[in-house]
């Protein structure tokens, strides 16, 4: 055990210190860095997943580890050791390249399965099994097939199969911005971040609820990963809601939808923005920008409809005890890192510096302004070391399933490249769609939900991308409108029933079932079920327009949000809940209508309701917070 902690550290710090170095200095060359990379991620994951751990049969599990082991040094070795010949001249497959191509197959599915489950690499053993058995297929999604020779040039001979832009990504900008975060958050930022969260929300109606949607909303914003957020934040934000009454389920819903939201919230969008801007040849900052209405849109939704359940339920805010005084919080040892390794971050992105040295510059801050305060703290140097030490191993952990995901990602598009199902399923989605936008958009939606579940959000994206975008942009949806539309679809996936990871982490925590977390869940997220349709309607969301234009979609979108979680959140706003229904339909279709007329008066309507629900508010007597039978009865009646 000792052992295999002192290798998992070593190797970690030797990831960690790949990506540190080649942030700062640029990456090798393509496939010399992909292999490496690739490499270290292997080796790290197996120490971090070992085969076996616990059983009796453990020393089989090492044996076998080790074999994997070896196998991955010796395929990512040849490709770095002859990357020009491979690049150059393009090579035919050998049995030994067939060889190594198997042991490399082999170690990504197994670590993915060890990591995730089996859902994704049993996709991608399918896309290898159409690929080879394609010609014995009928109909439109049969294909003239592939021999073992032609397949392992095309995955293990060049650039376009395990080492294609993916894994690229991965190498550089999506493990620069890992790392980043990982050290952020060691050096405090993460406390930080927690406490920020308490002090804007916590003693508003249903104030915990809130802070986990702000904690994992900031969290998410450099994680990235959704059952990381609700690991993380949710070990803390989930006791602290059931600590004051709220309902189990609730409590991981608000949890697993917050955290969800940290996906598709700028600046990285659980990685996918670093590889949006790859497949759509845009720059990083476009995606982010693009990204930037309907995240805030998400948020709005989840957060009145908190508030609106918190005011129907009666939960109780945060006690005073429990939060950080605002002295403490925005003390210059704690505010000044967090704001300096963002300028930092963010001076290199708009100075039109790379990704990746944008976030060394991020990272450099960091470490130039946490050591002087922690030295002058008194902080022992050695402390001071090894919090930047974890967060280096930890980046290198945290790369683990990404780089795996990633690898085995570009190998199943590869193949749906190489068989060309992407454009045949395309087609037939059109076929069926006929000229329909919205009908399209629905079917799109619905496949990338199914395609998506199981599988973490970045490699969900990937897939649909490949799949499922080029159906919208066939009918004439903006290239960018159709990757957001599929990612939203795939990032809703870890919460929606019936494989909704996101969802089974939150439930464990709060140790409750995961059904009714799931129908909280849903419903607290039902607006960004709807957000991507919004975009189909008012490109100018995404940026596509006049600054008019932007200004108009984003009040008819402001609107739409407020109306809908007024109508998922059931309370009352005129005391007639037939008279509410409509109402708010009313408004909803009012805002989905273009036009200034029509969203002024969809304004004017859903004002008028908030003033007369705060009326009807006023009227009730004041509940006890001991009288269940009162209060059972007030939330009935609302």
């Amino acid at each position: 055990m000792i052992m295999r902690e002192t290798v998992t550290k070593g190797l970690a710090l030797l990831l960690g210190g790949l990506i540190l170095y080649t942030s700062a200095t640029g990456p090798f060359e393509s496939l010399i860095q992909r292999s490496i990379f690739l490499a270290l991620v292997i080796l790290l994951g197996l120490a971090v997943y070992p085969l076996g751990e616990g059983k009796r049969w453990r020393p089989l599990g090492i044996a076998i580890d080790v074999v994997l082991g070896v196998g991955v040094l010796g395929a990512c070795g040849y490709v770095a050791l002859n990357h020009e010949q491979i690049l150059v001249e393009l090579p035919w497959a050998t049995p030994r390249d067939m060889l190594l191509t198997g042991v490399l197959l082999v170690a990504i599915l197994e670590l993915s399965r060890r990591a995730i489950g089996a859902i994704f690499p049993l996709l991608v053993v399918a896309g290898l099994a159409y690929a080879w058995f394609g010609a014995a297929i009928p109909g439109p999604l049969g294909h003239r097939g592939f021999d073992l020779y032609y397949m392992t040039e095309t995955i293990y001979l060049g650039d376009l199969g395990v080492w294609g832009m993916l894994v690229g990504v991965a190498a550089t900008t999506i493990a620069a911005f890992v790392l980043f975060g990982c050290l952020l958050l060691h050096t405090g930022g993460g406390n930080t971040f927690m406490d920020l969260a308490l002090r804007i929300s916590g003693r508003s109606p249903g104030g915990a609820a809130k802070v986990a949607t702000v904690a994992s909303g900031l969290f998410g914003m450099v994680s990235g990963s959704a059952v990381a957020n609700v690991a993380t934040t949710g070990n803390f934000t989930i006791p602290m809601m059931k600590r004051l009454n709220y309902p189990s389920p609730f409590a991981a819903g608000v949890e697993a939808v917050a955290s969800t939201g940290g996906q598709i919230a700028p600046p990285i969008l659980g990685a996918a923005a670093f590889i949006m801007a790859e497949i759509l040849g845009e720059s990083y900052l476009r995606i982010a920008l693009a990204a930037l209405l309907p995240a805030i849109l998400f948020y709005l939704g989840v957060f009145v409809t908190i508030h609106l359940v918190a005011k129907r339920r009666q939960l109780q805010v945060v006690p005073d005890d429990e939060l950080p005084s605002w002295s403490d919080v925005i003390r210059a040892e704690r505010i000044i890192p967090i704001l300096a390794a963002l300028g930092g971050l963010f001076y290199g992105v708009l100075s039109g510096r790379s990704i990746q040295m944008s976030a060394f510059y991020g990272i450099l801050m960091t470490v130039l302004t946490f050591v002087p305060f922690a030295l002058m703290a008194k902080m022992p140097l050695r402390e001071i070391l090894g919090k930047l030490v974890a967060g280096l191993v930890d980046a290198g952990k945290g790369m683990v399933i990404i780089g795996v995901l990633l690898a085995g990602a570009q190998i199943l598009v590869a193949m749906i490249g190489m068989t060309g199902i992407g454009v045949t399923l395309a087609s037939l989605i059109v076929t069926v769609g006929g000229e329909s936008l919205f009908l399209v958009a629905f079917i799109v939606g619905g496949v990338c939900l199914i395609l998506g579940m199981g599988i973490p959000t970045t490699a969900a994206y990937v897939l649909v991308a490949s799949v499922l975008a080029p159906a919208l942009t066939t009918i004439g949806v903006e290239p960018l409108i159709a990757h957001l539309f599929v990612f939203y679809f795939a990032t809703l996936s870890v919460i929606t029933p019936p494989v909704c990871i996101a969802v089974f982490v939150a439930s464990g925590i709060a140790d409750t079932n995961w059904l009714p977390a799931a129908v909280e869940s849903v419903r607290l997220a039902a607006a960004i079920y709807v957000i991507p349709f919004l975009l189909l309607i008012y490109p100018a969301l995404a940026g596509f327009g006049t600054p008019l234009e932007i200004v108009l979609a984003s009040c008819q979108g402001v609107v739409f949000v407020m109306a809908f979680a007024a109508l998922m959140s059931r309370v009352a706003m005129t005391g007639k809940r037939v008279i509410d229904v409509v109402a708010l339909i009313a408004v909803i279709g009012l805002a989905l209508t273009p036009g200034w007329l029509t969203t002024l008066a969809a304004l004017v309507l859903i004002i008028g309701l908030f003033i007369r629900r705060r009326s009807l508010l006023d009227d009730e007597p004041v509940v006890a917070s001991g009288d269940h039978h009162s209060l059972q009865a007030k939330e009935t009646h609302l």
